[in-house]
């Protein structure tokens, strides 16, 4: 699934998520769980302020996705 996200950019560009949009919803991002870098490109887990977890995975210079299945309410 596709997703529209803007990052903070520190002493790099994109250097982690801070709001995201799914299908309308604006989501910002309260804090990021984990990082890591896959050969596809950066990830980053975060726990949203609808207090749901996303995956979400950098694709691309401007494209991100939510992985399949891994979004959603944890717990």
């Amino acid at each position: 699934m596709r997703v529209r996200v803007e990052c903070y950019s520190g002493y790099k560009g994109d250097e982690r998520p801070v709001r995201f949009e799914i299908d309308d919803r604006s989501l910002f991002v309260s804090e990021v769980l984990a990082r890591w870098y896959s050969p596809q490109g950066p990830c980053f887990r975060v726990r949203a302020d609808d207090g749901a977890e996303y995956l979400l995975r950098r694709t691309g210079e401007d494209t991100w996705e939510i992985e399949p299945g891994a979004c959603g309410r944890v717990g």
